[in-house]
């Protein structure tokens, strides 16, 4: 039986600002509930309403939380590239969906020598995991369109998509590439085949 695909990530985007915020708030007290606490009970993320700020933390603190506590170190000093880029890994981590459609889209794609990604390309790949999924076939056509729409966001605030759908490959720093070659496997497999700086 294949677990069914986690479909929450419907607000934020890369949310990478917001993790420069969350990531000192962890590091002092090195446990994530009290870290939404904090963020949701300061307002740390400058939310409009209460029940912004408490979606926002939650979503936030889940991707978060995928990293590694070095991952965490590294995210409150590193440049703003690769914060994004880790981020983007974090993203990847909490929601399967998002990382085989960035390794089965994004990656392959690019590696393919096609180097564009348009909305279309989300939607031939839900249907293709379908097959597997019948969950997604409960999924309103809106619900839908909001998670391809909120994926797209992410791919273009991390550099890796332009807003004409074109596919960026990043220059990841020798930092980030060590981090990500920590995992196995290595989660270069989430971005576009791109060298390092």
């Amino acid at each position: 039986m294949v677990a069914p695909y986690r479909l929450s990530f419907l607000v934020g985007g890369l949310l990478a600002a917001e993790a420069a915020i969350a990531a000192p708030v962890y590091l002092q007290c090195r446990d994530w509930a009290e870290t939404r606490a904090a963020l949701e009970k300061d307002n740390l993320l400058h939310a409009r309403t209460q029940a912004s700020a408490v979606r926002t933390a939650r979503e936030l603190v889940q991707r978060v939380a995928c990293l590694s506590d070095d991952e965490v170190e590294y995210l409150v000093a590193a440049p703003s590239p690769d914060r994004k880029h880790l981020m983007w890994a974090a993203f990847c981590r909490r929601y399967d969906l998002v990382a085989e459609f960035a390794e089965e889209a994004l990656r392959d794609r690019f590696l393919l020598g096609d180097l564009h990604l348009v909305p279309d390309d989300f939607e031939r790949f839900w249907a293709g995991k379908a097959l597997w999924h019948p969950e997604l076939d409960a999924v309103a056509a809106s619900t839908r369109t909001k998670l391809r729409t909120n994926l797209f966001l992410a791919l273009r605030q991390s550099g890796m998509l332009t807003t004409a759908g074109l596919i960026v490959p990043p220059l990841l720093s020798d930092v980030l590439v060590k981090l990500l070659q920590a995992r196995t496997p290595s989660d270069i497999r989430f971005f576009p085949a791109g060298g390092t700086q």
